[in-house]
């Protein structure tokens, strides 16, 4: 796959640390058998350097109209030069079954946020098509993310959908969550 594209992160030769079954159940060393690689179930690409970059797991999906969309797909596609981070998740839509919300961190000195907006949606719906249904680009400083990195999509959702935030114990930054509240009030506001 050229550097750059995005994919689905395989590994072509075994490891001992990778899994060959579960108790009566052989199913991934049957798919290597078959495939001759491991599908990771991971969602990612390659730089220039040869570098590799998970942007998440192939099976998290927001379906959209009957259409499946990968949460790393969308996330990679509303990544534009002048956001440091992006982070999708899914809300319930009476039509579509769901559309999607989107939250962007700014990088440090842009201010413009109605451009940003704009550049996001255009180039989703360039990208991924016009089926892609975003409900709302939120601009935030922060995202939840766990310890070892990881965005917190769900705490976003229960965010959204003013729900139980559940266990939060490896959150990174509790400040994330009330930068995130902070966003949302100002767009009911509106």
């Amino acid at each position: 796959m050229p550097s750059g594209k995005a994919g689905y992160v395989i590994v072509k030769s075994p490891s001992p640390a990778f899994m060959i079954g579960l108790w009566n159940d052989d199913r991934y060393i049957k798919y290597y058998e078959r495939f001759g690689y491991y599908l990771t179930g991971d969602y990612g690409y390659k730089d220039e350097e040869g570098y590799l970059y998970i942007l998440g797991r192939s099976d998290d999906v927001i379906k959209i109209a009957g259409h499946r969309l990968g949460v790393g797909e969308i996330e990679e596609t509303a990544h534009i030069p002048e956001v440091a981070e992006v982070a999708a998740v899914s809300v319930p839509d009476e039509i579509k079954g769901s559309s999607i919300v989107i939250f962007a961190v700014p990088k440090e000195g842009v201010t413009d946020y109605e451009m940003i907006k704009k550049n996001i949606k255009e180039k989703v719906q360039k990208e991924l098509g016009k089926i892609v249904d975003i409900k709302e680009i939120v601009i935030v400083n922060k995202i939840p993310h766990t310890r070892t990195g990881k965005i917190m999509r769900r705490v976003l959702r229960a965010l959204i959908n003013n729900e139980n935030l559940g266990d939060i114990s490896t959150l990174e930054d509790e400040s994330s969550i009330e930068e995130v509240k902070k966003a949302l009030e100002e767009i009911k506001k509106l």
